[in-house]
């Protein structure tokens, strides 16, 4: 068991940035800035210019930590950590490690037994989400998809049965070809939305079958993208074959009602339907 570090020890703070309006920052997010003797930021500059716009002046050693510095840059700021500093670490927008950089330091602090916590921030995934219309109460979230044509239909392959709602973010350029091929592998009337900017000046939310989205995005599309996926509808089941599984699984061993609930769990029918059916069955044979 991996516990939390002991006091005096260094912290690592992943700090949730907001993914557009400056007025979504925390208190506590100005707090962990104010607090940190190391902050770790995907983009400097971008860094730089929020401060600006927070109107907030930090103490703390700024220093880049992006993916192609993150392999490097991640045993210093390990030292820094075991040596009893406090480091923040700030992506561009939301969440640090969440496709972002932040995931190595967070394993290597978590195997050095230091301590980690986070600022929550806004979430350009659960926006996205709540504002999709599409069902909220089951979803997985997907990050971005291979670049390549026939990679991302094997992606969205495996992807075909999933039931939960499901979200992935996007860049721009490459949003038509990601329609299209979610319409060809996950059918054409797949419900979904396509939101753009979120929380920022420009934002808009597309809702509509892929098809239509595959078609709105060939005349391009601008900012931070991210897109949302109905899952597959639940699989249409005969009952008459559910009942002769049921029958199966007793010829087999099991109690007959214990044999309709593996089965309802199995297809989504009722359990008592199904035990029902079943008994009616025997009775008949």
């Amino acid at each position: 068991m991996n516990t939390a570090g002991t006091p005096g020890e260094g912290l690592l703070v992943l700090a949730g940035a907001p993914i557009g309006d400056v007025d979504n920052v925390s208190p506590a997010f100005r707090q962990a800035l104010s607090q940190a003797e190391v902050i770790a930021a995907e983009d400097t500059r971008r860094f730089l210019d929020l401060l600006r716009r927070m109107g907030l002046e930090v103490s703390g050693r700024v220093v880049s930590y992006f993916e192609g510095n993150e392999a490097f840059r991640t045993p210093g700021l390990l030292q820094e950590l075991q040596e009893g500093r406090r480091v923040v670490v700030v992506t561009d927008a939301g969440m640090p490690s969440v496709s972002d950089p932040g995931y190595r330091l967070v394993r290597a602090a978590v195997e050095a037994r230091i301590r980690v916590t986070a600022v929550p921030g806004p979430s350009a995934v659960l926006t996205a989400l709540a504002v999709s219309g599409l069902p909220v109460d089951r979803f997985c979230f997907e990050g971005f998809l291979p670049r390549k044509t026939g990679e991302r239909r094997r992606r969205f392959a495996d992807l075909a049965d999933e039931r939960r709602t499901m979200v992935f973010f996007e860049a721009p350029h490459r949003l038509a070809d990601f329609l299209t091929d979610a319409a060809a592998v996950l059918g054409a009337q797949r419900p979904a939305a396509v939101c753009r900017e979120l929380t920022k000046t420009y934002e808009e939310v597309v809702r509509g079958p892929l098809t239509e989205l595959a078609s709105w995005a060939v005349e391009g599309a601008r900012g931070e993208i991210t897109v949302v996926i109905q899952g597959a509808d639940a699989p249409v089941v005969d009952q008459a074959a559910a009942v002769a599984q049921v029958r199966a699984l007793h010829e087999q061993g099991m109690r007959l009602k214990d044999a309709a609930k593996e089965v309802a769990a199995r297809t989504g029918l009722g359990g008592n339907d199904l035990y029902r059916a079943a008994l009616a069955a025997d009775g008949d044979q």
